[in-house]
C-alpha cells in the first residue's frame, strides 16, 4: 500500500512514521509538508520513504497528491479549520482518508458529506487518534459490556511537559473559546467552553486534577453511533491546572475569538512554551467512565483509563487504524463518515493489539 502522510513533520507524526517504516503492509510513504526541507530530511532518513511538499491551501495540489496513493493520514491542523477541505479532498480524488482529527465542529461539518462518500465507496476515518479516537473505542467496550448503558463521561487531561507544535495550540484556543455541544437528559445541549468543573482522578503523573466542557468530538459522535444513551460529556484539563486559567482569560479578552487570533497567539505561545513546563507533568492522560444497569436493574460503572506521552496515544491508535485499512480489515464496510464507534465493531480485538504496541489501558467495575 502506498500511504500518504498530510502533515508529516508535526510533532504528533514521529511515533506514526516510525511505525510505517517498520510495517510491510506499507510499500511506499511520502511525508508531505508545508515545510519542505523537513519533510526531505526525514524521509532521506527512511528506507520507502519519500517528500513532497503540500499546501493544505492548495486544493489541487492536495486532490493529485492524494489520487497518487491508495490513501491518505492527515495530522493537518487546526482541524477545525482544515478538517473539511482534507475530506472533500479525498473525495475528490477518490481516495480513503484517516485522520487524527479532534475538534467537534469539525466532526459535525464532514458528516454532511456521508451521502457523497457512501456513493462513491470511500471510508473517511475522522478522530482516530487518543481523545477522540482511542477514547471511543473505549466507550463502546463498556457500552457493550452493559445490559443498558446509560452514561458516558469522557476526561482528558495533558502535562504541560509534552511538546506541542502550534496547530495544536490554535485547538487548544479554539476548544477553549466560545461554546460547545454536550449530550444531557437525552438532547444536545449548548454550553460555555471553559466551565462544568470536575476533578477527576487519573493515573499518575497527573493524579487529581480539574477538567471542564471543552469542544473535542466525543460528546457530539457517542450519541450519534451509540444509541440509547441519556448522557454523553466531554471534560478537558491541562496540568498544571493554573494554564487552564489562562486559557480562559484569553477567551474572556476576545484574544482567541477567530481562526487568525487563534493562529496568531499559538505562534507566540509556542516560541515561549518551556515557560509553562512543570517537573513530571511529561505525560497525557485520558478517562472513560461507563454506567448504566445490568440484567438485575443494579447500577453498574466500568471505568477505563490510559496513560502515555501525547504522541504516542495520538499516533498508535491512527497507525492501528490505518494498518487495518490496508490489510482490508473493512473491505465490507461500505463508504462513509466513520468516527470509531461507529467502525470498529470489536474494541476488544482493537485495544488488545493497541496494548501490545505499549498503550498503558486499565480498567475497573464499581457495583
Amino acid at each position: 500500500m502506498k500511504v500518504l502522510l498530510l502533515g508529516g513533520c508535526a510533532d504528533m507524526a514521529g511515533p506514526l512514521i516510525s511505525k510505517l517504516a517498520d510495517d510491510s503492509a506499507f510499500t511506499e510513504v511520502t511525508v508531505a509538508d508545508l515545510n519542505k526541507e523537513k519533510a526531505e530530511e526525514i524521509a532521506g532518513k527512511k528506507r520507502k520513504f519519500k517528500s513532497a511538499y503540500v499546501n493544505a491551501n492548495d486544493f489541487s495540489l492536495l486532490v493529485c497528491l492524494m489520487q497518487e496513493h491508495d490513501f491518505s493520514i492527515g495530522y493537518i491542523g487546526p482541524f477545525y479549520y482544515y478538517e473539511k477541505i482534507m475530506v472533500k479532498a479525498a473525495l475528490e480524488a477518490g481516495r480513503d482518508y484517516i485522520s487524527i482529527s479532534d475538534d467537534y465542529d469539525a466532526y459535525l461539518e464532514i458528516l454532511k458529506f456521508e451521502e457523497e462518500a457512501c456513493t462513491k465507496g470511500i471510508k473517511i476515518l475522522t478522530g482516530f487518534g487518543n481523545s477522540p479516537g482511542l477514547t471511543q473505542v473505549l466507550a463502546k467496550k463498556g457500552y457493550l459490556a452493559l445490559d443498558k448503558p446509560e452514561k458516558i463521561n469522557v476526561h482528558w487531561c495533558a502535562g504541560s511537559d509534552e511538546p506541542v507544535g502550534p496547530s495544536n495550540l490554535a485547538h487548544l484556543f479554539h476548544i477553549f473559546t466560545g461554546t460547545t455541544l454536550q449530550w444531557l437528559n437525552g438532547n444536545e445541549v449548548s454550553v460555555k467552553t471553559g466551565t462544568g468543573k470536575k476533578i477527576v482522578h487519573f493515573p499518575d503523573p497527573i493524579g487529581l486534577n480539574p477538567v471542564y466542557y471543552t469542544g473535542h468530538a466525543e460528546s457530539v459522535s457517542l450519541p450519534r453511533n451509540l444509541p440509547g444513551l441519556t448522557e454523553v460529556t466531554l471534560h478537558g484539563g491541562v496540568k498544571p491546572p493554573y494554564i487552564v486559567t489562562l486559557l480562559k482569560l484569553l477567551a474572556a479578552l476576545g484574544l482567541t475569538s477567530n481562526h487568525k487570533k487563534r493562529l496568531a497567539a499559538a505562534r507566540f505561545f509556542h516560541r515561549i512554551e518551556s515557560w509553562f513546563a512543570s517537573s513530571g507533568n511529561n505525560k497525557s492522560v485520558g478517562r472513560v467512565d461507563v454506567s448504566g444497569q445490568n440484567s438485575s436493574g443494579q447500577n453498574e460503572q466500568v471505568s477505563f483509563c490510559y496513560v502515555g506521552h501525547i504522541a504516542d496515544i495520538t499516533s498508535l491508535p491512527c497507525y492501528l487504524a490505518a494498518k487495518w485499512l490496508a490489510e482490508g480489515k473493512w473491505n465490507q464496510k461500505p463508504g462513509g463518515i466513520y468516527a470509531a464507534e461507529r467502525l470498529i465493531d470489536n474494541p476488544d480485538q482493537f485495544i488488545g493489539e493497541l496494548e501490545n504496541l505499549g498503550v498503558t489501558i486499565k480498567n475497573s467495575w464499581e457495583r
